[in-house]
């Protein structure tokens, strides 16, 4: 099934109130405002796009180990994904999509790294949960995820709906910002030129991996 079909089955349950969530109407219309808000801002059309370079990184896996995206680059191309965190099912939706496509991306020669702002102990928990085989990085306080034009504040009004839920971006991030990147993925070439690039304001829509597969498959050619 392809992705979005999943992501649609989950927010129509979730937005239906069924268990586990069991959310109310005016959580559900809170949450839509905060992604039509961002929407409309035109935060998406800021972000780095395809022609861009990316800007290197380094940042620390699960185990503390500090991962290079200039040493990955030197191995192949490399998909870069974005994500929420560990507590957004549609991201662990997301990563469950891209585990099965790694063998795909690896025989086209690629490397993939997912980021995401959350702390070591949840990177740990989202390889567990999701079963893993690349590797999640820790970008704390979103600073990768600012250098790709993708980090963003939370309204205030969203806030307090996370705080009654439970939600604790503060503790997950190791942050006291209450800042998140919208979800994204780029393929990059050896340069560091960015092939494709794929960000979406509303959290609910996520593009398949097999649209990016051409994509690398042609990089990797050129490259060879």
């Amino acid at each position: 099934m392809p992705l979005q079909d999943k992501l649609d089955a989950f927010k129509a349950n979730f937005q239906a109130g069924k268990p586990p969530y069991n959310v109310s109407r005016s959580v559900i219309e809170t949450m839509q405002r905060a992604t039509n808000e961002l929407i409309a801002s035109g935060a998406a059309q800021k972000a780095l796009k395809a022609g861009d370079k990316m800007p290197a990184f380094t940042l620390d896996d699960p185990e503390g180990n500090r991962v290079s995206s200039i040493g990955l680059l030197r191995q192949g191309p490399l998909v870069v994904s974005f994500y929420r965190g560990v507590w957004c099912p549609y991201c662990n939706l997301e990563l469950q999509a891209l585990q099965a496509a790694l063998p795909a991306i690896r025989k086209a020669g690629a490397n993939l790294v997912a980021i995401s702002p959350q702390v070591a102990a949840n990177s740990r928990k989202s390889v567990r949960q999701n079963a893993l085989d690349f590797p999640i990085l820790s970008d704390m306080h979103n600073d990768v995820a600012a250098a790709f034009g993708l980090r963003f504040a939370l309204p205030d009004y969203l806030v307090e709906l996370y705080k009654s839920l439970k939600n604790d971006l503060p503790t997950f991030n190791g942050d006291p910002s209450w800042t998140l990147p919208m979800p994204a993925r780029y393929v990059i070439a050896q340069d560091g030129t960015i092939v494709y690039a794929e960000v979406n304001p509303d959290y609910t829509r996520r593009p398949d991996p097999s649209d990016m597969l051409p994509v690398i498959e042609r990089v990797a050619d050129r490259a060879s």
